[in-house]
């Protein structure tokens, strides 16, 4: 794949997180240009902040020409503190892509031999070792950027196959050579936004498919309780006219054109309006979607961004401040929003499924209540993962802690804003599996009827890996079957809204 820099798409950037693709960039020009300015800032006498200075605090104390790459190296040594968990492989592989095209930007100052390297590292499949934690997104992603370099330069660690290695002798068995820092070089490395947008793009793009497969869990669940059509009826959302309300509804129409179920009893059924967890999906889920599309949008815009500081421009050098990361802390709290509501009202769907009074199907949706207990207790799981997600929610960019000795006085909380929704998807994955095996569970009560042909679609590959329960038994690996289905995104209807349109 031809590297365009400013240009990654958001397809293009799921193949990189993939694994799927390689990158080459052809013109070198602006690269070169920029590199030659700070080598000349490098071999004069005037300060210039990154280059001939110390850091953040320490930007009024002057460097020697002879110690210039020293100063490189030691501040990719010194920053490179992070802790936890390492990100995953997907994610690095996003850090270093977009890196990469940032750079190649040519407004960083760094040399084609950086650039390469990042990109050599990403065609080879060499991994960093990089830690979860310890980011502020301000300053930019300083620690997790300082572990994605130490390792390009031989001296951190790499991953492979999950376990940690020297990188050094990763680069040897990848045939990469290690990189060496000249002037500025380290800082436009670990400046810049592209750990906390990584994070939250990898979230995006996961996201995309849970969504989609909730849609289809939350049609199986209104035909399984009998619900109306008529909430998705196209009038009722054109004159609203939210975008996202108005695609959601008429996938709902389609999921549900063709039911025997809804044919049964359309006529004399006395329940005049269905609880809000089936009438109102159209309105939740549209305004999820319309959160995902922007956070979309101002992520693709990151990832594409120059985000290092000072910036190197034709005439001169410049200070500012794009490694604040703002805008991808607000995207990730408003994806935040949308996943822990999609997971909010599938588990009020299944609260309503296991409730005969208003599901009119056997209590907790078993032929023995009382000998069996049914979907009792998986809906507990439901509850205690949809409060979890709750806390979680609670936005993250609203948080700053001064760092650097009040220099850097006012952080995002980007980083740990994206890395939350990491564990936000695993708890709403698992959410609608339980209301898709519930959902299924209610289908199979309702025999000989049949619902619509996609709805009849879904339940027959759910059940290709998790039978039909109508007797208690043990549930839980259905459980987690049937959330690797939806993670894989083996469940969802193959024309549902996406997030993006390149």
């Amino acid at each position: 794949m031809n590297l365009i820099p400013g240009q990654l798409t958001l397809a293009q950037l799921a193949d990189i997180a993939a694994g799927r693709a390689a990158l080459q960039l052809d013109d070198w020009h602006a690269v070169n240009k920029s590199a030659a300015l700070v080598a000349a800032a490098a071999a004069g006498d005037a300060p210039v902040y990154g280059v001939n200075t110390g850091f953040g605090k320490l930007a009024s104390t002057r460097i020697a020409k002879d110690q210039l790459a020293a100063l490189q190296l030691n501040l990719i040594r010194s920053h490179a503190v992070g802790v936890g968990a390492p990100m995953s492989p997907e994610v690095v592989r996003l850090m270093l892509a977009t890196k990469a095209g940032s750079l190649a930007r040519g407004f960083s100052g760094v040399r084609r031999v950086v650039v390469q390297s990042l990109l050599d590292a990403l065609n080879a499949g060499f991994v960093p070792y990089v830690p979860t934690q310890g980011s502020v997104g301000a300053s930019g992603d300083l620690a997790p950027l300082a572990h994605l370099t130490l390792a390009l330069m031989g001296e951190g660690e790499a991953l492979v196959n999950g376990q940690r290695v020297s990188a050094r002798d990763e680069l040897h068995r990848l045939e990469l050579q290690p990189l060496t820092l000249a002037a500025k070089e380290g800082l436009a490395l670990i400046n810049g936004t592209q750990a906390s947008t990584a994070l939250a793009l990898h979230a995006l793009l996961r996201f995309e498919g849970l969504f989609a497969t909730a849609l289809a869990s939350g049609a199986m669940t209104l035909d399984a309780a009998r619900g109306s059509d008529g909430p998705f009826d196209a009038r009722i959302h054109e004159v609203r006219g939210q975008p996202g309300q108005i695609e959601v509804a008429a996938l709902y129409r389609d999921l549900l054109t063709g039911s025997a179920i809804r044919a049964s009893h359309r006529e004399g059924d006395e329940r005049v309006q269905d609880p809000y967890c089936l009438r109102c999906q159209p309105q939740v889920m549209g305004a999820c979607l319309d959160q995902a599309r922007h956070a979309a949008d101002v992520l693709v815009r990151e990832a594409n961004a120059v985000t290092d500081n000072p910036l190197v421009f034709d005439d001169c050098m410049i200070s500012g401040g794009n490694f604040h990361a703002e805008p991808v802390a607000f995207a990730a709290d408003n994806l935040a929003l949308a996943i822990a509501e999609v997971g909010a009202i599938a588990e009020r769907r299944i609260a309503m499924l296991i409730d005969p009074g208003i599901s009119r199907l056997p209590p907790f949706l078993t032929a023995d209540a009382g000998l069996h207990s049914g979907f009792m207790i998986a809906h507990v799981t439901a509850a205690a993962l949809a409060s979890e997600n709750k806390s979680l929610a609670h936005p993250a960019s609203v948080d700053s802690l001064p760092t650097s000795a009040n220099q850097e006085d006012h952080v995002s909380m980007a980083t740990f804003a994206a890395r939350r929704l990491h564990a936000m998807l695993d708890n709403t994955a698992h959410i609608v599996a339980i209301e898709l095996l519930a959902a299924a569970q209610g289908i199979d009560f309702l025999r000989p009827l049949r619902s619509s042909a996609p709805i009849e679609a879904l339940h027959a590959r759910l059940r290709a890996d998790c039978a039909s329960s109508p007797a208690d038994h043990y549930l839980a690996p259905d459980i987690e079957r049937a959330a690797a289905l939806v993670q894989a995104g083996a469940l969802k209807p193959p024309h549902a809204p996406g997030f993006w349109h390149d």
